[in-house]
């Protein structure tokens, strides 16, 4: 009996720790609270241009952070930078997803893709665990129900509506043909584009598919050349387009060529070896010269790491709410936090950041852009609320 007795007590002794784990951070010997964040994202591979990218706005926000000398529960806390590589790739994703579980992070922001950051963010709603996506845009993501989900910038159902007017309304197209990698982000974003084209008018002509690996397009590219297409929207990323662009020009298409978000990057010109001019793109939010905090950002940002490629000021709003979020619910424990996230209105770098029940952004615009001269230049935007400063 005394023997069963000191079993159940060592039992509850050994849950008690565990659930001890999961809550605050341990301070340090000086009494300084040590609060982990977990950034995921692709460190090597094609799109590892973008995921230095994502890291570095993360890092920068964690910098500022440590700077302002933030108290929490009474405690001054030094905010720690977990930095992981998925490689872009969901079983990757998954493992490091639980190595960061594991590492007792307090909140992650990432994953750079959708079909990383859709895998496993079942992961991080198990542990109890916040996530902000700064750049993952396909609608499954905070369609899942899970209260732990929130991300920075427009959905793909916004962005998909908006090219898909945009390229009737305003490129004329009455013959589409569509390419798309497969991934959750190209196909998701090709699904939304083709439906708003179709609605809007529009015939498509074909629909070819492609990988997120691929580089030699001239097979498919020429079956769109038969079709006679006004546009060519393609859903995937720079590494992709630009090449693609590049043997479409070698081919002699006439088409006006369209990307989504995964194309508007200096890289997607560098890549296109000169074949970029007149594309057009769109991207989630406010041109940066009209983000709120866009111009101080820039000027930082590329003082310290060089030029912006893509989602680095969303990945700062992220690292940015999660804090403010904290500091509203004087607690880094994710489980005292989450309420705070949910309800928060946030001045941010890129827009005044406030979610709806799924964890979508509020009031996000899309902006449609043009390579002119060799550089992403702004055409429109559509949507979006800019708050005053």
């Amino acid at each position: 009996m005394k023997s069963r007795l000191l079993a159940v007590l060592f039992s509850a002794l050994l849950l008690n720790l565990a659930a001890c784990g999961k809550k605050e951070a341990a301070p340090t010997a000086d009494g300084e609270l040590v609060v982990k964040i977990g950034a995921i994202q692709p460190l090597t591979g094609p799109q590892s241009h973008l995921g230095k990218d994502n890291e570095n706005g993360t890092r920068m926000a964690i910098d500022d952070a440590n700077a302002r000398g933030i108290s929490i529960g009474g405690k001054k806390v030094k905010f720690e930078l977990l930095s992981e590589d998925d490689q872009a790739d969901p079983k990757t994703a998954t493992i490091v997803a639980q190595k960061m579980v594991d590492a007792k992070v307090s909140g992650i922001i990432g994953h750079l893709n959708s079909g990383t950051t859709i895998p496993a963010s079942k992961i991080y709603s198990d542990a109890g665990i916040v996530q902000i996506s700064p750049s993952a845009t396909n609608p499954k993501y905070t369609e899942q129900g899970f209260k732990t989900a929130f991300r920075v910038m427009p959905n793909d159902v916004q962005q998909g509506r908006v090219l898909g007017d945009f390229a009737v309304a305003r490129l004329g197209a009455k013959r589409v043909a569509i390419i798309d990698d497969r991934t959750a982000y190209g196909q998701g974003l090709a699904d939304q584009f083709e439906a708003a084209a179709k609605a809007a008018g529009a015939e498509i002509v074909t629909r070819e598919f492609t990988t997120d690996k691929s580089t030699d397009f001239m097979a498919i590219l020429t079956a769109v050349k038969a079709k006679n297409a006004d546009v060519l929207f393609f859903g995937g990323m720079d590494a992709q387009g630009g090449p693609m662009i590049k043997q479409f020009k070698t081919l002699g298409l006439n088409a006006k060529f369209l990307m989504g978000d995964g194309g508007s990057t200096p890289e997607f010109i560098k890549l296109s070896g000169g074949a970029a001019e007149s594309a057009y793109s769109s991207l989630p939010g406010l041109p940066l010269d009209k983000m709120p905090g866009g111009k101080a950002f820039a000027d930082k940002f590329t003082a310290k790491y060089g030029q912006i490629q893509l989602y680095a000021p969303y990945c700062y709003d992220a690292v940015s709410v999660m804090i403010a979020a904290m500091q509203k619910a004087d607690s880094s424990d994710p489980a005292k936090y989450l309420s705070a996230l949910a309800g928060i209105s946030h001045d941010g770098v890129t827009a005044k950041v406030s979610f709806d029940q799924k964890g979508d952004i509020k009031d996000g615009a899309v902006t449609l852009y043009q390579v002119k001269n060799g550089k992403w230049e702004v055409l429109e935007t559509v949507g979006g609320i800019a708050p005053a400063r």
